[in-house]
């Protein structure tokens, strides 16, 4: 199973991201928690030791690698490099947990990022596509990532709502283009809800089945998630209600994706 977890910034997004990856590791699974978005903090969220996440070069800046992948210098490239050890080479892991740091995909301009693009897709791909394990990809606000190349074999884009007019947006967009991309299981996830009336303010944007829960505001909650713990994630920096909603998800992607 392949789970994207998209929203505004600032939505809770890397948070989220950390409570599937620790409750599927919890359940025995092994997990890919992949860091999409720019503000690269999901390791940091996880518990991983910062001085080893400061070690981790983003696998788009790679030049040796993407050059020794992709055929070496010159015009002529690979488009589907071998990038199966990279995976193995470049991740950090605890326990059930690989995380590994993506990096933005390289804009065109007075260069051409082409070689980093094609080996940042084969190495999606080959996360994405290839492997059975559950793959958790913390994005950036949007999608930019899966718009290049990388959106086949998604199972889930969830995209994480805060109950306001910008949230609401973003949240469309999102679902808007991931249909584009042929993905049609795109869920909303209600977070920081503070009353009931906010939760009839998604509902009213949303269709109910596209809907997979609401995530109360938890003060105490979210301070933690701020903090170094040299214990890492543990079961109190649990979302309240997350639980109930990993096992909406793993209901709905057994069946096909609920769709």
């Amino acid at each position: 199973m392949k789970i994207a977890v998209s929203g505004k910034g600032g939505v809770g997004k890397t948070t989220v991201s950390a409570n599937l990856a620790f409750l599927f590791a919890r359940e025995g699974y092994h997990v890919f928690a992949l860091d999409a978005d720019p503000d690269a903090s999901l390791g940091l969220t996880l518990g991983l030791d910062p001085g080893e996440l400061d070690s981790i070069t983003p696998l788009v800046e790679m030049k040796e690698v993407i050059e020794e992948k992709s055929g070496g210098g010159g015009a002529f490239y690979s488009i589907n490099p071998e990038v199966e050890d990279v995976i193995d080479n470049y991740s950090l892991q605890k326990g059930n947990i690989k995380f590994m740091l993506m990096g933005g995909i390289k804009q065109g301009g007075s260069a051409c990022y082409c070689k980093e693009n094609s080996f940042l897709n084969a190495v999606l791909n080959s996360l994405l596509l290839d492997k059975k394990e559950i793959v958790i990809m913390d994005m950036s606000a949007g999608i930019e990532h899966l718009t290049r190349g990388t959106a086949e074999g998604v199972d889930m884009i969830l995209v994480v709502a805060e109950p306001t007019r910008a949230g609401v947006k973003t949240a469309g967009v999102v679902q808007k283009l991931a249909r584009e991309l042929g993905i049609e299981n795109v869920k909303i996830l209600g977070n920081k809800i503070r009353k009931e009336q906010e939760k009839e303010f998604l509902r009213s944007n949303f269709k109910e089945e596209d809907i997979v829960g609401f995530l109360n505001y938890q003060e105490d909650v979210w301070e933690r998630s701020m903090e170094m713990s040299p214990h890492g994630f543990a079961p109190e920096d649990l979302l309240p209600g997350m639980e109930e909603v990993y096992q909406k998800l793993v209901t709905l992607l057994s069946k096909g994706g609920g769709k």
